[in-house]
């Protein structure tokens, strides 16, 4: 693993390893965030009948999103008079870095993992949970009524969505034993999760698109309701920063549902396990992201007051339920 290359190098060259794979990882990510954008336009393009990006840079628009992040780079940045400008300048970092910090822990395959610590799924909920700050900190730093009214409104969606979200998990843990993410992918040898935990994968799968403020969920920036919400007063690359969040969280999100439910690098079948870890959790992280653009070329927004109700009223009784129904079946598969 790559924990153990570091350890075994003296005190600076260690450094030298991390920063640099640190590094390959960021760009890794960030290719993916350009091409899922691309990706998701022309998916949308396609279910709804319509013209993806065509034209820009080459055949099927593969440089529109290049040419999208050179035009944010290019904008003028500009900062209300009235703002708290170091809260305002820190907020999107704050939205950000917790996005990537969290990949730290996901094991990719059996070896290529940065930290392979005991509490790996404990250290991605608490760590994910810190962009919910950043949000409140864009929205009261603007000084603006109606960002502060959607930084609020994003933080009351994040903060009731993630309960169901963790309760969702705790049947994994039951079943494992263990919130080590190795040790759940190795668990899954005989059947995935997804098969005997389907319940707690729906609710985890439908409470982490609303985490990640997509459609139907995506009231924290909807435009045409609260002017874009908490970062309306953002432009150029600072805004840009707050959907980068989003999308490598999408990296992150994916990347821990194909842990938890799919088996991570885990063959279908075991006379597959000729072909590369790395190639079977790609084709199944692939499948979780293709379902979360499926997602939103599809359903319509839900009122606030529906979205609220939905994860106190209907995830939160399913993912307890949930709970209840594993601790049951697996004493009575202990006793029998």
């Amino acid at each position: 693993m790559i924990q153990d290359l570091l350890h075994s190098q003296p005190g600076i060259l260690n450094f030298g390893i991390f920063f640099v794979l640190a590094l390959v990882l960021l760009l890794v990510i960030l290719g993916f965030v350009t091409y899922a954008i691309l990706a998701e336009r022309k998916v949308m393009g396609f279910m709804q009948l319509r013209y993806g990006p065509n034209q820009v840079g080459g055949p099927w628009g593969l440089l529109q999103t290049v040419a999208d992040v050179l035009k944010l780079l290019l904008k003028e940045d500009t900062i209300p008079k009235l703002a708290d400008r170091p809260l305002f300048i820190l907020a999107p970092v704050i939205a950000f870095a917790p996005s990537f910090v969290v990949i730290a822990t996901i094991p990719f395959t059996d070896k290529l993992q940065f930290a392979d610590i005991g509490v790996g799924l404990l250290y991605y909920i608490a760590i994910s949970g810190l962009t919910t700050i950043g949000v409140v900190m864009a929205g009261w730093s603007s000084n603006n009524k109606y960002a502060l009214l959607g930084g609020m409104r994003a933080a009351a969606q994040m903060i009731s969505y993630e309960i169901p979200l963790v309760m969702s998990v705790l049947g994994v843990i039951l079943l494992t034993g263990s919130m080590n993410l190795n040790e759940i992918v190795a668990a899954q040898e005989n059947v995935w999760y997804i098969l005997i935990q389907p319940i707690g994968f729906l609710v985890f799968f439908i409470a982490s698109v609303a985490e990640l403020n997509r459609i139907p969920f995506d009231l924290p920036e909807a435009e045409n309701e609260l002017i874009a919400g908490y970062f309306v007063e953002y432009s150029g690359f600072r805004w840009a920063f707050f959907m980068l969040a989003e999308y490598v969280y999408m990296f992150a999100m994916a990347s821990l549902t194909t842990v938890l439910f799919l088996g991570g690098w885990l063959p279908i079948f075991s006379f597959l396990d000729f072909i590369p870890g790395a190639v079977w959790f790609a084709l199944k992280f692939s499948l979780v992201v293709f379902i979360l653009l499926w997602f939103r070329s599809t359903f319509p927004r839900i009122k606030a007051d529906q979205l609220m109700e939905f994860g106190w009223k209907v995830l939160l009784p399913v993912a307890l339920a949930n709970i209840f129904l594993t601790a049951i079946i697996k004493e009575l598969l202990s006793l029998f």
